[in-house]
């Protein structure tokens, strides 16, 4: 048995290499010490995307859409988006914490101890970190056709997170609700008084929503189907809106503790194309549920970074989405 010094100098000592680890790793990723070629050349295309906030023109691919390639019905509602000073706002402020190095090393060491037992979302959300930026507010309003004094009564934000999109767009609704099934993420929200719902109440509260959003958790979800069934019957009939993102190309999983596997009921989505995906979403997969598209935008799905980068970027469609009328329950 070793004294209880002995484990002092230990952990100390352990932990002076895992932080003197991290350094190498970040030294190493500075790109100079990447001798390989090949890779040298894939690590300056995707550290090309990190120089966006003070080099924007690098950032125009992330809202780029060939039109023509979505097809007839398609390609007149696609809503052209751009770098705008929201978002701008989000990736200067993403690289300043990535700045934070003791705080990093912190975050990077409980993330090491914890993942393998719990989810990716509950650490983010106990360490008050990995905030998500999917739209600003004048993309919002562009998005669904409304304009700055634009109010309704409810929305629902499903699988929120702590609450940074949701505030987007709360500011329209009189009633803002949101579903979240991470603990920590729960507390986030009600710090923002969100009313927070359990993920089977949302659907039984006795009253409909004018918006409900699913922001980047149809590729998350164990039975997306279902899921969009049951948002469909919760919207107010005619006007109701579902805000839908998804990032493509589209590969579900779904996260349990700190394991992924494969969703118990899979959409087969596809095309090899962000163009062609989004043709077979909006003319198979939405239409079956009892959906059609009414404007749809190419917009890159960000998160705040880390210690080795300052942020990351995936690629969503967001699709504004109206219930078919010719559908009986």
């Amino acid at each position: 048995m070793c004294s209880p010094q002995m484990r002092i100098v230990l952990f100390i000592s352990w932990l002076l290499f895992y932080v003197c680890f991290l350094l190498g790793m970040r030294r190493m990723w500075t790109g100079s010490y990447i001798r390989n070629p090949l890779a040298r050349s894939l690590f300056m295309n995707m550290m090309s995307e990190t120089d966006a906030a003070h080099a924007p023109e690098e950032a125009l691919k992330w809202y780029g859409c060939t039109a023509g390639l979505l097809g007839d019905s398609v390609s007149p509602l696609f809503v052209q988006s751009h770098l705008d000073e929201d978002t701008l706002a989000f990736l200067n402020q993403s690289q300043e914490k990535s700045g934070w190095f003791f705080t990093q090393v912190y975050h990077s060491l409980f993330s090491t101890i914890f993942s393998p037992i719990v989810s990716r979302t509950s650490i983010n959300g106990f360490l008050g970190r990995g905030s998500m930026f999917v739209f600003s507010r004048p993309q919002f309003q562009k998005l669904l056709g409304v304009g700055p004094d634009w109010r309704a009564p409810r929305m629902l934000d499903l699988g929120a997170g702590d609450g940074g999109v949701t505030e987007v767009m709360g500011s329209h609704f009189q009633h803002v609700y949101a579903t979240e099934v991470s603990t920590p993420m729960k507390w986030q929200l009600q710090k923002k008084n969100y009313r927070v719902l359990g993920v089977e109440q949302w659907q039984h509260t006795g009253f409909q929503y004018d918006l409900i959003s699913c922001l980047n958790l149809l590729d998350r979800c164990d039975e997306p189907l279902k899921l969009l069934e049951e948002i469909r019957t919760s919207l107010v009939p005619g006007s109701g809106r579902l805000l839908l993102a998804t990032v493509l190309p589209f590969q579900p999983y779904v996260e349990i503790g700190g394991r992924w596997s494969r969703p118990r009921q899979r959409l087969h989505v596809s095309g090899s194309s962000w163009e062609q995906q989004v043709s077979h979403l909006s003319a198979e997969i939405f239409p079956a549920a009892g959906f059609e598209v009414q404007a749809v935008t190419r917009l890159p799905y960000l998160c705040e970074g880390d210690m080795h980068r300052d942020y990351y970027v995936l690629d969503d469609a967001v699709f504004v989405l109206k219930p078919k009328t010719d559908i009986k329950d």
